[in-house]
Protein backbone atom coordinates (compact mmCIF):
# COMPACT_ATOMS: atom_id res chain seq x y z
CA UNK A 1 0.00 0.00 0.00
CA UNK A 2 1.01 3.69 -0.96
CA UNK A 3 2.69 6.36 1.65
CA UNK A 4 -0.78 8.79 2.12
CA UNK A 5 0.04 12.23 0.91
CA UNK A 6 -0.97 15.04 3.17
CA UNK A 7 -1.28 18.51 2.64
CA UNK A 8 -0.95 20.44 6.30
CA UNK A 9 -2.89 23.52 6.14
CA UNK A 10 -2.18 26.26 9.14
CA UNK A 11 -1.62 29.67 7.08
CA UNK A 12 -0.73 31.76 10.15
CA UNK A 13 0.35 33.00 12.55
CA UNK A 14 3.03 33.04 14.50
CA UNK A 15 2.34 31.84 17.69
CA UNK A 16 -0.18 29.51 15.80
CA UNK A 17 2.06 27.63 13.56
CA UNK A 18 4.27 26.94 16.95
CA UNK A 19 1.45 24.94 18.32
CA UNK A 20 1.24 23.21 14.93
CA UNK A 21 4.28 21.64 14.87
CA UNK A 22 3.89 19.00 17.58
CA UNK A 23 0.82 17.85 15.70
CA UNK A 24 2.97 17.57 12.30
CA UNK A 25 5.82 16.30 14.33
CA UNK A 26 3.65 13.17 15.31
CA UNK A 27 2.09 12.89 11.71
CA UNK A 28 6.06 12.92 10.23
CA UNK A 29 7.22 9.78 13.07
CA UNK A 30 4.11 7.95 12.45
CA UNK A 31 4.70 8.09 8.51
CA UNK A 32 8.68 9.06 8.28
CA UNK A 33 8.45 8.37 4.20
CA UNK A 34 5.27 10.09 2.98
CA UNK A 35 4.71 12.93 1.08
CA UNK A 36 4.09 16.22 3.55
CA UNK A 37 3.15 19.52 2.02
CA UNK A 38 2.67 22.31 4.06
CA UNK A 39 0.49 24.79 3.04
CA UNK A 40 1.21 28.65 4.65
CA UNK A 41 1.50 32.30 3.91
CA UNK A 42 4.46 33.51 2.25
CA UNK A 43 5.50 35.14 6.06
CA UNK A 44 6.11 32.20 7.59
CA UNK A 45 7.57 29.66 5.00
CA UNK A 46 10.82 30.07 6.74
CA UNK A 47 9.42 29.18 10.17
CA UNK A 48 7.69 26.13 8.73
CA UNK A 49 11.14 25.26 7.27
CA UNK A 50 12.94 25.59 10.45
CA UNK A 51 10.82 22.81 11.76
CA UNK A 52 12.04 20.19 9.01
CA UNK A 53 8.35 18.35 9.22
CA UNK A 54 7.51 19.04 5.55
CA UNK A 55 8.18 18.07 2.09
CA UNK A 56 7.42 20.60 0.48
CA UNK A 57 5.91 24.30 1.69
CA UNK A 58 3.97 26.00 -0.41
CA UNK A 59 2.88 29.66 -0.02
CA UNK A 60 -0.43 31.64 -1.12
CA UNK A 61 -1.69 34.94 -0.47
CA UNK A 62 -5.46 34.24 0.28
CA UNK A 63 -6.01 38.09 -0.42
CA UNK A 64 -5.03 37.82 -3.48
CA UNK A 65 -7.26 35.92 -6.48
CA UNK A 66 -4.24 34.67 -8.48
CA UNK A 67 -2.41 33.25 -5.57
CA UNK A 68 -5.78 31.26 -4.97
CA UNK A 69 -6.06 30.34 -8.15
CA UNK A 70 -3.05 29.09 -8.78
CA UNK A 71 -2.59 27.21 -5.58
CA UNK A 72 -6.07 25.42 -6.10
CA UNK A 73 -4.51 24.04 -9.47
CA UNK A 74 -1.30 22.83 -7.93
CA UNK A 75 -3.22 20.78 -4.79
CA UNK A 76 -5.40 19.88 -7.76
CA UNK A 77 -2.27 18.36 -9.46
CA UNK A 78 -0.63 16.20 -6.30
CA UNK A 79 -3.58 14.11 -6.02
CA UNK A 80 -3.17 13.78 -1.93
CA UNK A 81 -4.89 11.34 0.00
CA UNK A 82 -5.75 13.80 3.18
CA UNK A 83 -6.12 17.47 3.58
CA UNK A 84 -5.41 18.33 7.58
CA UNK A 85 -6.90 22.05 8.18
CA UNK A 86 -5.57 23.34 11.44
CA UNK A 87 -6.16 26.76 11.19
CA UNK A 88 -10.64 25.99 10.98
CA UNK A 89 -11.48 29.01 8.77
CA UNK A 90 -13.49 29.69 5.81
CA UNK A 91 -10.65 30.50 3.77
CA UNK A 92 -8.34 27.21 5.00
CA UNK A 93 -10.61 24.66 4.61
CA UNK A 94 -12.39 26.33 1.03
CA UNK A 95 -8.71 25.24 -0.45
CA UNK A 96 -8.33 21.53 0.16
CA UNK A 97 -12.17 21.37 -0.98
CA UNK A 98 -12.04 23.07 -4.21
CA UNK A 99 -8.50 21.16 -5.03
CA UNK A 100 -10.25 18.01 -4.97
CA UNK A 101 -8.73 15.99 -1.83
CA UNK A 102 -11.03 13.17 -1.22
CA UNK A 103 -10.53 13.06 2.56
CA UNK A 104 -10.37 16.75 4.51
CA UNK A 105 -9.90 15.93 8.13
CA UNK A 106 -10.90 19.38 10.46
CA UNK A 107 -12.30 20.58 13.77
CA UNK A 108 -16.06 19.95 14.70
CA UNK A 109 -18.74 22.41 15.03
CA UNK A 110 -18.07 22.55 18.45
CA UNK A 111 -14.24 23.48 18.20
CA UNK A 112 -14.16 25.41 15.52
CA UNK A 113 -14.08 29.63 15.43
CA UNK A 114 -15.92 30.31 12.40
CA UNK A 115 -19.87 28.95 12.18
CA UNK A 116 -20.35 26.61 9.25
CA UNK A 117 -16.78 26.13 7.97
CA UNK A 118 -17.39 21.73 9.22
CA UNK A 119 -19.64 21.53 6.15
CA UNK A 120 -16.27 21.53 3.87
CA UNK A 121 -14.77 18.58 6.24
CA UNK A 122 -15.47 14.84 5.23
CA UNK A 123 -13.94 14.28 9.12
CA UNK A 124 -14.96 16.14 11.46
CA UNK A 125 -13.02 15.66 15.11
CA UNK A 126 -14.68 16.52 18.12
CA UNK A 127 -12.04 17.65 20.53
CA UNK A 128 -11.45 15.77 23.96
CA UNK A 129 -8.47 18.47 25.17
CA UNK A 130 -7.94 21.61 26.12
CA UNK A 131 -5.03 22.70 24.64
CA UNK A 132 -4.64 23.94 21.12
CA UNK A 133 -1.50 22.10 20.11
CA UNK A 134 -3.34 18.96 21.55
CA UNK A 135 -6.48 19.40 19.86
CA UNK A 136 -4.22 19.87 16.89
CA UNK A 137 -2.96 16.44 17.69
CA UNK A 138 -6.11 15.23 17.70
CA UNK A 139 -6.97 16.16 13.75
CA UNK A 140 -3.39 14.47 13.24
CA UNK A 141 -4.50 10.87 15.07
CA UNK A 142 -7.87 11.28 13.05
CA UNK A 143 -5.43 11.07 9.61
CA UNK A 144 -4.29 7.77 11.09
CA UNK A 145 -1.42 9.26 13.36
CA UNK A 146 -0.30 7.03 16.80
CA UNK A 147 -0.69 9.36 19.01
CA UNK A 148 -1.29 13.17 19.30
CA UNK A 149 1.46 15.08 19.73
CA UNK A 150 5.32 14.40 19.51
CA UNK A 151 8.78 16.37 20.29
CA UNK A 152 10.49 18.70 17.29
CA UNK A 153 13.45 20.77 17.16
CA UNK A 154 13.64 24.36 15.08
CA UNK A 155 16.70 25.38 13.22
CA UNK A 156 18.56 28.51 13.39
CA UNK A 157 21.22 29.20 10.93
CA UNK A 158 24.28 30.41 12.11
CA UNK A 159 24.55 33.20 9.84
CA UNK A 160 21.60 34.68 11.18
CA UNK A 161 22.93 33.71 14.92
CA UNK A 162 26.22 35.32 14.02
CA UNK A 163 24.47 38.60 13.17
CA UNK A 164 22.39 38.93 16.00
CA UNK A 165 24.75 38.39 18.20
CA UNK A 166 27.28 41.31 16.06
CA UNK A 167 24.07 43.53 16.16
CA UNK A 168 23.62 43.20 20.43
CA UNK A 169 27.55 43.40 20.95
CA UNK A 170 27.89 46.54 18.77
CA UNK A 171 25.27 48.05 21.54
CA UNK A 172 27.12 46.71 24.22
CA UNK A 173 25.20 44.06 24.89
CA UNK A 174 25.89 39.85 25.70
CA UNK A 175 23.63 39.00 27.98
CA UNK A 176 19.89 39.89 27.90
CA UNK A 177 16.41 39.68 28.45
CA UNK A 178 13.90 39.81 25.89
CA UNK A 179 10.67 41.43 26.32
CA UNK A 180 7.63 41.12 23.69
CA UNK A 181 5.33 43.93 24.47
CA UNK A 182 2.98 43.14 21.64
CA UNK A 183 0.10 41.10 21.23
CA UNK A 184 -2.79 40.22 18.53
CA UNK A 185 -5.36 42.82 20.22
CA UNK A 186 -4.38 45.15 23.05
CA UNK A 187 -6.86 43.70 26.11
CA UNK A 188 -4.40 40.89 26.18
CA UNK A 189 -1.48 43.14 26.77
CA UNK A 190 0.22 44.08 29.85
CA UNK A 191 0.95 48.23 29.19
CA UNK A 192 3.94 49.03 28.25
CA UNK A 193 4.87 51.11 30.94
CA UNK A 194 4.69 48.20 33.70
CA UNK A 195 7.02 46.78 30.97
CA UNK A 196 9.52 50.11 31.31
CA UNK A 197 9.38 49.25 34.95
CA UNK A 198 10.46 45.91 34.59
CA UNK A 199 12.95 46.53 32.50
CA UNK A 200 14.84 49.15 35.35
CA UNK A 201 13.82 47.29 37.71
CA UNK A 202 16.22 44.50 35.67
CA UNK A 203 18.67 46.79 35.21
CA UNK A 204 19.13 48.21 38.37
CA UNK A 205 18.89 44.68 40.03
CA UNK A 206 20.64 42.53 37.90
CA UNK A 207 22.91 45.17 36.08
CA UNK A 208 20.97 43.43 32.27
CA UNK A 209 19.97 45.31 29.39
CA UNK A 210 16.54 44.33 27.67
CA UNK A 211 15.94 43.71 24.19
CA UNK A 212 12.27 45.25 22.92
CA UNK A 213 10.73 42.88 19.86
CA UNK A 214 7.73 44.68 18.82
CA UNK A 215 6.48 43.86 15.09
CA UNK A 216 4.63 46.44 12.43
CA UNK A 217 2.05 49.13 14.22
CA UNK A 218 3.96 48.46 17.55
CA UNK A 219 6.74 51.61 17.42
CA UNK A 220 3.81 53.35 20.16
CA UNK A 221 5.24 50.77 22.83
CA UNK A 222 8.62 50.92 22.26
CA UNK A 223 8.20 54.83 22.82
CA UNK A 224 6.22 54.04 26.23
CA UNK A 225 8.35 51.71 27.52
CA UNK A 226 11.59 53.06 26.86
CA UNK A 227 9.71 56.68 28.38
CA UNK A 228 9.26 54.67 32.09
CA UNK A 229 12.53 52.93 31.78
CA UNK A 230 15.22 55.56 33.68
CA UNK A 231 18.02 54.42 32.60
CA UNK A 232 17.69 50.78 31.54
CA UNK A 233 18.42 51.71 28.01
CA UNK A 234 16.34 48.68 26.25
CA UNK A 235 17.19 48.31 22.81
CA UNK A 236 14.59 48.10 19.97
CA UNK A 237 14.28 45.34 17.78
CA UNK A 238 12.25 44.69 15.16
CA UNK A 239 13.30 42.04 12.48
CA UNK A 240 12.85 38.71 10.26
CA UNK A 241 11.08 35.63 11.36
CA UNK A 242 14.69 34.05 10.99
CA UNK A 243 16.51 36.91 13.21
CA UNK A 244 13.80 36.74 15.57
CA UNK A 245 14.69 33.08 16.24
CA UNK A 246 18.37 33.94 17.18
CA UNK A 247 17.26 36.86 19.33
CA UNK A 248 14.84 34.43 21.26
CA UNK A 249 17.24 31.44 21.54
CA UNK A 250 20.07 33.35 23.04
CA UNK A 251 17.91 35.37 25.57
CA UNK A 252 18.23 34.36 29.34
CA UNK A 253 14.39 34.77 29.40
CA UNK A 254 11.32 36.10 27.44
CA UNK A 255 8.66 38.38 29.65
CA UNK A 256 5.79 38.72 27.68
CA UNK A 257 1.67 38.14 26.85
CA UNK A 258 0.30 35.66 24.76
CA UNK A 259 1.38 36.26 22.11
CA UNK A 260 3.62 34.59 18.75
CA UNK A 261 7.34 35.80 19.62
CA UNK A 262 6.81 34.47 23.38
CA UNK A 263 5.68 30.59 22.17
CA UNK A 264 8.09 31.03 19.93
CA UNK A 265 11.13 31.35 22.48
CA UNK A 266 9.72 28.51 24.14
CA UNK A 267 9.71 26.06 21.30
CA UNK A 268 13.35 27.19 21.19
CA UNK A 269 13.64 26.12 24.28
CA UNK A 270 14.35 30.07 26.51
CA UNK A 271 12.93 30.08 29.57
CA UNK A 272 9.89 32.28 29.88
CA UNK A 273 7.42 34.64 32.07
CA UNK A 274 4.22 34.60 30.87
CA UNK A 275 1.67 37.48 31.76
CA UNK A 276 -1.90 36.09 31.07
CA UNK A 277 -5.55 38.01 31.24
CA UNK A 278 -8.76 36.97 29.11
CA UNK A 279 -6.92 34.41 26.98
CA UNK A 280 -6.70 30.57 29.00
CA UNK A 281 -3.08 29.45 29.41
CA UNK A 282 -4.86 25.98 29.68
CA UNK A 283 -5.64 26.18 26.03
CA UNK A 284 -3.05 28.87 24.56
CA UNK A 285 -0.21 28.30 27.76
CA UNK A 286 3.19 27.39 27.24
CA UNK A 287 3.29 23.67 25.39
CA UNK A 288 3.79 21.19 27.43
CA UNK A 289 1.29 21.18 29.89
CA UNK A 290 2.06 22.62 33.80
CA UNK A 291 0.58 22.64 36.72
CA UNK A 292 -1.46 25.46 38.82
CA UNK A 293 -0.13 25.92 42.00
CA UNK A 294 -0.81 28.69 44.32
CA UNK A 295 1.40 31.61 44.69
CA UNK A 296 4.40 30.89 47.54
CA UNK A 297 4.13 32.46 50.73
CA UNK A 298 4.64 36.14 50.86
CA UNK A 299 3.84 36.84 47.51
CA UNK A 300 1.52 38.89 46.11
CA UNK A 301 -2.30 38.13 46.59
CA UNK A 302 -3.40 39.30 43.12
CA UNK A 303 -3.85 35.33 41.04
CA UNK A 304 -1.99 32.23 40.68
CA UNK A 305 1.28 31.36 38.94
CA UNK A 306 1.60 28.42 36.94
CA UNK A 307 5.29 26.94 36.54
CA UNK A 308 7.08 24.36 34.85
CA UNK A 309 10.58 23.99 34.80
CA UNK A 310 11.17 26.50 32.65
CA UNK A 311 8.01 28.05 32.32
CA UNK A 312 6.27 30.50 34.73
CA UNK A 313 2.31 32.16 33.63
CA UNK A 314 1.16 34.60 35.66
CA UNK A 315 -2.49 35.47 35.90
CA UNK A 316 -5.08 36.77 38.21
CA UNK A 317 -7.51 34.62 39.94
CA UNK A 318 -10.19 37.06 38.37
CA UNK A 319 -9.49 36.46 34.66
CA UNK A 320 -12.45 35.14 32.52
CA UNK A 321 -11.88 33.50 28.97
CA UNK A 322 -12.81 36.63 26.77
CA UNK A 323 -11.29 36.01 23.34
CA UNK A 324 -13.48 39.30 22.25
CA UNK A 325 -10.93 41.69 20.86
CA UNK A 326 -11.32 44.74 22.85
CA UNK A 327 -9.42 47.84 22.51
CA UNK A 328 -8.49 48.34 26.23
CA UNK A 329 -6.90 46.66 28.69
CA UNK A 330 -8.13 43.82 30.95
CA UNK A 331 -8.71 44.60 34.39
CA UNK A 332 -7.46 41.63 35.54
CA UNK A 333 -4.35 41.81 33.24
CA UNK A 334 -4.15 44.33 35.46
CA UNK A 335 -3.76 42.73 38.51
CA UNK A 336 -0.25 41.51 37.58
CA UNK A 337 2.27 43.93 39.09
CA UNK A 338 6.10 44.45 38.28
CA UNK A 339 7.00 43.15 41.40
CA UNK A 340 5.47 39.78 40.43
CA UNK A 341 6.47 39.26 37.44
CA UNK A 342 10.21 40.15 38.43
CA UNK A 343 10.07 37.73 41.49
CA UNK A 344 8.97 35.38 38.80
CA UNK A 345 12.02 36.54 36.54
CA UNK A 346 14.08 35.43 39.26
CA UNK A 347 12.86 32.71 40.04
CA UNK A 348 14.26 31.39 36.32
CA UNK A 349 17.33 33.29 36.28
CA UNK A 350 18.29 33.52 39.70
CA UNK A 351 19.30 36.69 41.54
CA UNK A 352 23.13 37.52 40.14
CA UNK A 353 22.17 36.68 36.42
Amino acid sequence: MPDPRFLVVRLGSLGDIVHTFPAVAVLRQTFPASQITWLTHPRWESLVASSTLATDIWATETRSLASIRGIIARIRKEQFTAAIDYQGLWKSAALPLFGGVPRRIGFSSQTIREWGVPILYTDRVRCETTHIAEQNGELSRCAGATSTVAPFTLQVSSQDDAIVRQLLQDCGVDRYVLLSPGGGWRSKCWPPERFGKLAQHIRDSLNLRCVLNYGPGEDHLVEAIKAASGNAEPIAYSGTVEKLMAVARNALCIVGGDTGPLHLAIALGTPSVSIYGPTDPQRNGPYPGFALPDLAAGAANSGSSVESIRNIVLRANSAVRDHSRIDETDPAILEISVPEVFSALIRLIGPRA
